[in-house]
């Protein structure tokens, strides 16, 4: 197996010449990849090589044409969308917290812990509680209601799922035991099938985690493909794309706040329609190719 070693800003460029790509400023293109680095910015200008999108046996040659800066634009529109989505992404995980809590807290009202009742979650969530509860204790909220409150066992729920992650939301959901609860919750975004709602809060958390970390958003492939469920029009290319990851978004957004809806689709093709660089539009094109970003507004959103 051949060894691979740390290379210098001049050999990166000479390797990066040699394989075909078109590097006009080298003193400029020595400057970004010291401040991105060769590794980063490789996902940005693989889209330009021979071999795009196989990324088994690889020869990393360059299509004819293909510029240094262009790999640049890309890199840069990629991190203005994931910076554009990341707020909306919040958004609908609070609300997918506040709708839990108040659903669940109101059908067991004499029962503040009741994700500690095993009447309520499974004997799997209630059996792994302990641990990741002292993990969730470590928030200075919970240490004051500890301190004040030395006989609790537990916090009440509004306070101690404040603190969990979207991951351990979705997992507590997951682990009620009254599906008609369930779908009472999954029915504020017009899901009715459990399989599909708990599918496309995963898809939601998979792509917050991609944008969180940082990692390339453009070609991005859901491990599992989103479940369409209300979601129609879309191809199963677009269900398994970060295409499809904007249309649920959108969709979610629709069920919460229409405004909001409105306001995330207008800025994703703002962004798009921004891109004055030709040579590079077919690879995001297929980011807002139709029908994409066009959902049903949920019922009952507000403005």
């Amino acid at each position: 197996m051949q060894i691979k070693i740390a290379t210098t800003l001049d050999r990166q460029i000479e390797l990066l010449k040699q394989r075909g790509l078109s590097i006009g400023d080298e003193e400029k293109a020595k400057e970004i990849l010291s401040d991105i680095g060769y590794y980063r910015l490789g996902f940005y200008w693989f889209p330009f090589e021979e071999t795009y999108p196989k990324k088994k046996n690889r020869t990393h040659n360059f299509k004819k044409g293909s510029r240094f800066e262009d790999a640049v634009r890309l890199y840069y529109f990629d991190n203005d969308l994931r910076n554009l989505i990341v707020p909306y992404l919040h958004r609908i995980e609070i609300n997918l917290r506040t709708n839990i809590i108040y659903n669940v807290s109101n059908s067991y009202a004499q029962n503040p812990t009741w994700f500690a009742d095993p009447k309520i979650m499974t004997d799997r969530f209630i059996a792994e509680l302990p641990v990741r509860y002292d993990n969730l204790k470590k928030n200075e909220a919970l240490r004051r209601h500890h301190a004040k409150y030395i006989n609790d066992r537990y916090a009440p729920a509004w306070k101690t799922l404040e603190y969990m992650t979207f991951g351990e939301m979705l997992y507590l959901f997951d682990n009620l035991r009254e599906e008609e609860l369930m779908i009472k919750i999954a029915s504020r975004y017009a899901i009715k099938n459990l399989e599909v709602f708990s599918n496309q809060m995963q898809s939601l958390r998979m792509l917050r985690n991609v944008c969180a970390h940082g990692h390339n958003l453009f070609d991005y492939h859901f491990s599992k493909s989103i479940k369409p469920g209300n979601i129609k029009g879309t191809t199963p290319e677009q269900r398994n794309s970060v295409s499809g990851g904007l249309i649920l978004v959108s969709y979610m957004l629709g069920g919460i706040s229409v405004n909001r809806q409105r306001e995330f689709i207008n800025r994703v093709r703002s962004l798009v329609s921004d891109v004055d660089f030709d040579d590079i539009r077919h690879i995001i094109g297929k980011i807002t190719a139709e029908p994409a970003l066009k959902s049903k507004l949920g019922k009952g959103a507000a403005e």
